[in-house]
């Protein structure tokens, strides 16, 4: 006997059982709007810009993001919460990973920051960055019910500064992302301004002695190649040297992309002039490919994702919540504000990637991770309205 057809409202019952199955249906459906646009613009740039016979990149960033997808899933179905009771072993397996880099590292495009697996490229401090916002959140809400003296905070900043001091002998780019996170957090928790400006002060002597007093004494931190990057946006005429070439390359096709862009005409990414294409330098790409348009898209994804993670800031069931998402929104804008602006020539590059659209596996699996967290704080929040408020 021949089957009816389903009806419309039936395929739509089962979609929606599916969903809830999978735990989609609760989810943040405006924050999975901004990530999967994101990427997608990413995989829709790639296609264009890389224009490789094997399609490789393409191939290879559509992996990446179905496991980060598949990944967010998965992690917004664990209450976060959970991660403050492991934030001891979390910190652990952070610093572990960083000091693996130094023993069985393999070096790729100047730094040696990855980890050779067998199936790709691994860099730890990418997904540190996420491990670094639990278990960093996790120590301040269990330090804060011990006093907020000034000894305190140094310790909360300790805590931070040591992997962010590891990376830095690794990736200058990450090791900033990494003191944001901490700067962030510290801000977040109601350290006082006196503290802050304490820090700050630190900070700048720090930056003082590592980029003009250890170079002068013949001890320099920092690459020659690391400290012509942090330096070349001052000079934005200069075309001397290989930083000041990729910024005015950058800014040529930037300028060329007009209001709507030059699409297949886009010759200074599609003939290479534009470096790290796919990478550090795919913001160029979509401005000189789309134009203000394609660009402005970008940034609305951008500002939509981190109007969400700030509002799950202010309905998270508890103060480990609101650090953990304040922690990954000024991860997110913090690299966007980088790469952004040293692709328009008013930052220094630093190698930081624009997060979900440049091309690479463990930023981009991290990345989704993080709004797997994101999601998971949205989730327990619902749930929290039905039962008492926990800290």
């Amino acid at each position: 006997m021949e089957s009816s057809p389903l009806t419309d409202r039936e395929r739509s019952s089962i979609g929606l059982r599916l969903m809830e199955k999978a735990g989609l249906a609760e989810m943040d459906g405006w924050l999975a709007v901004a990530v999967l646009g994101l990427f997608a613009m990413s995989l829709f740039t790639l296609q264009q810009a890389t224009a490789e016979p094997t399609g490789q990149y393409l191939q290879r960033q559509a992996l990446y993001g179905l496991v980060g997808i598949i990944g967010m899933i998965a992690i917004s179905r664990i209450d976060y919460s959970r991660f403050r009771e492991l934030r001891v072993g979390i910190y652990t397996f952070l610093c572990a990973s960083i000091f693996a880099v130094f023993a069985f590292g393999v070096a790729a495009r100047g730094s040696t920051n990855s980890l050779e697996l067998p199936f790709f490229t691994f860099q730890p401090a990418e997904l540190g960055k996420l491990l670094l916002i639990l278990a960093l959140a996790g120590f301040v809400i269990d330090g804060a019910r011990r006093g907020t003296g000034f000894r305190r905070t140094l310790s909360y900043l300790a805590l931070g500064l040591f992997p962010t001091g590891l990376v830095l002998l690794q990736d200058l780019g990450t090791s900033l992302v990494f003191a944001a996170i901490t700067a962030t957090i510290l801000m977040i928790a109601g350290t006082r301004w006196t503290h802050l400006a304490a820090i700050g002060t630190g900070a700048i002597a720090f930056t003082a002695i590592v980029l003009v007093l250890m170079p002068m004494v013949g001890a320099p931190v920092l690459k020659e190649y690391q400290q012509d990057r942090l330096t070349s946006f001052l000079s934005p005429s200069s075309t001397i040297g290989d930083a000041g070439y990729q910024q005015n390359q950058a800014k040529v096709g930037i300028g060329a992309g007009g209001t709507t862009g030059r699409g297949d005409q886009a010759t200074q990414s599609d003939l290479g002039f534009v470096p790290e294409r796919h990478t550090d330098f795919i913001f160029a790409v979509v401005a000189e490919r789309y134009g203000f348009v394609g660009a402005a898209l970008v940034l609305s994804l951008f500002a939509l994702l981190f109007w969400r993670a700030l509002r799950l800031m202010t309905l998270s069931k508890n103060r480990y919540g609101t650090l953990v998402a304040g922690g990954i929104a000024a991860a997110i804008i913090f690299q966007v504000f980088v790469n952004v602006g040293m692709n328009l020539g008013i930052m220094p590059i630093t190698g930081i990637p624009l997060p979900l659209v440049s091309y690479g596996g463990s930023a981009v699996i991290a990345t989704f991770l993080m709004i797997g967290v994101l999601q998971s704080i949205h989730i327990e929040s619902h749930a929290a309205q039905r039962s008492p408020w926990i800290d």
